[in-house]
């Protein structure tokens, strides 16, 4: 086995004391009160995370970074958006402070933090009161977000975050040799190709990873924007396009309704538009390597297929064919 597989898994070993009994332990020491019995498991790839009851009857979801994966700096950098977003009244659910007044604690080599509960349904289709609500929503978002730098967190470009990736991926060995010239040879042309397009982008904190799984719509109180483990550096259209029913050409009606909301708090920088198509391509690599991550931390990449022959045939046709695509639709060639 690779040594690096090895190391790695046992850096996760933590995982493996997490029995319901630690984990309600720190739970109520955490918090300095009492909690029932209850411990269900809820799913996550990356990290643990669990749902505990209080002794008052009040869900609470602890979760467990999984330690791998971020600097303490980082997921403090996380803590702290959220708390900021909170105080402008933008509908985020907040860490809980523990019993030394920070929002970070430690087992073993992992950290841990405490939400409250909040139930609510996944909206998989907005109709055109919701896309407006979704654009004031992350207008208010990215006003916060504007306001300062994180100190930990990655850069959404195409010369940072990709560029990194493609070097993971190679530096591991992950792309079988027949396939890797190709491969690396699209994923570098592809970054040289679509970097001026980011040049006088506006780059904020943004949430990062907006899709509809990660915004929860609450009838008594309306959209929620949760899971900020993957927010970083980046331009606001990239917490649009990933909301979108279709291909930008396609969805004029929907950015419209977009853009009117989100308009009503901060302007939207129409010209980055042209950038939905080459962060899609950013995502392709993205959700790659962050399979491969898993692979390495000794978890399971969430496609059966991943690392075989026929995963990475399709993934050099895509990434060339999006290239394609990009060259025509954004570059005009």
């Amino acid at each position: 086995m690779d040594p690096k597989l090895i190391n790695n898994k046992n850096r996760l070993s933590g995982f493996l004391e997490l029995t319901p009994e630690t984990i309600i332990t720190l739970a109520e020491q955490a918090l300095a009160k009492r909690f029932s019995g209850i411990c269900r498991p809820l799913n996550s790839y990356i990290n643990r995370v669990y749902e505990l009851e209080a002794g008052d009857g009040a869900g609470i979801i602890i979760k467990f970074y999984r330690p791998t994966r971020w600097s303490r700096r980082a997921l403090l950098d996380e803590h702290d958006f959220l708390l900021e977003l909170s105080a402008a009244e933008v509908p985020v659910i907040t860490p809980l402070q523990i019993d030394n007044g920070a929002t970070l604690g430690t087992f073993k080599n992992i950290s841990y933090a405490l939400f409250p509960k909040k139930s609510g349904r996944f909206v998989s289709e907005y109709n055109d009161e919701q896309w407006l609500e979704l654009g004031r929503l992350l207008a208010r978002t990215h006003a916060v977000g504007a306001l300062k730098t994180p100190g930990d967190r990655g850069r959404i470009h195409p010369h940072a975050i990709t560029a990194a990736q493609l070097d993971f991926l190679e530096d591991n060995n992950f792309v079988p040799p027949e396939l890797a010239g190709s491969f690396f040879e699209i994923g570098r042309t592809l970054i040289e190709e679509i970097a001026p397009l980011f040049e006088g982008a506006e780059m904020i904190r943004i949430h990062g990873d907006c899709h509809f799984s990660n915004i929860i719509y609450r009838p008594d109180e309306s959209f929620y924007l949760i899971d900020f483990d993957d927010f970083g550096v980046g331009p606001p259209v990239h917490d649009l396009w990933m909301l979108l029913p279709d291909r930008p050409n396609r969805a004029r009606h929907e950015i419209n309704l977009f853009m009117e909301g989100y308009e009503t708090f901060r302007p939207f920088p129409r010209r980055s538009l042209t950038l939905i198509e080459p962060l899609r391509a950013m995502r392709y690599i993205h959700f790659i390597a962050w399979c491969a991550h898993q692979v390495i931390d000794g978890g399971e990449p969430p496609t059966p297929d991943w690392g075989t022959l026929a995963y990475w045939t399709t993934e050099t046709r895509d990434l060339k064919e999006q290239l394609a695509r990009i060259r025509e639709e954004v570059r005009g060639e």
